[in-house]
């Protein structure tokens, strides 16, 4: 490795429409807005907080061949087995790594890592996750956070 990579500083989705995103991921999900160029339609916004790490999301119109990306922000264990609730009292509806309904995170075992997913308004996947310090299971799979906590 040229240069030591110690985590993702920034991340981009596309969305339709800056202001309607802006509203959703300023104001329903809570994220502090770094900067805003009009020019250039894009918005960022801080992770963690100012220097942390940072999403910018970029205004490209309604063109039927839109991507849809995804994108996981780190959270604390606790946070993320609240996600589904908070997700769902919010219009959101909290889904697992299929894109199925769910009322509780799921777990990735081969990480271990607990996880919610869920949808912005422009179909982009965002993730809630936080690692776990049980070992790797890689031969569970995904599973359910309950069954994972009973065995």
């Amino acid at each position: 490795m040229i240069v030591p990579v110690k985590g993702v500083f920034e991340a981009h989705l596309t969305v339709a429409n800056l202001q309607r995103a802006m509203q959703f991921y300023g104001e329903t999900l809570g994220l502090e807005l770094a900067t805003m160029i009009e020019a250039r339609k894009v918005a960022f916004y801080w992770l963690g907080g100012y220097g942390h790490t940072m999403l910018g999301i970029w205004e490209t119109g309604t063109a039927p061949q839109r991507m849809s990306l995804h994108t996981a922000f780190d959270a604390a264990l606790e946070d993320v087995l609240k996600a589904p609730s908070l997700l769902r009292a919010a219009g959101i509806t909290p889904l697992d790594v299929s894109g199925n309904p769910v009322d509780e995170p799921v777990v990735l075992a081969w990480m271990p890592a607990v996880s919610i997913y869920f949808n912005d308004p422009d179909g982009n996947q965002l993730e809630y996750i936080a690692m776990l310090p049980e070992p790797p299971q890689p031969e569970r799979g995904i599973v359910p956070w309950s069954q994972w906590r009973a065995s």
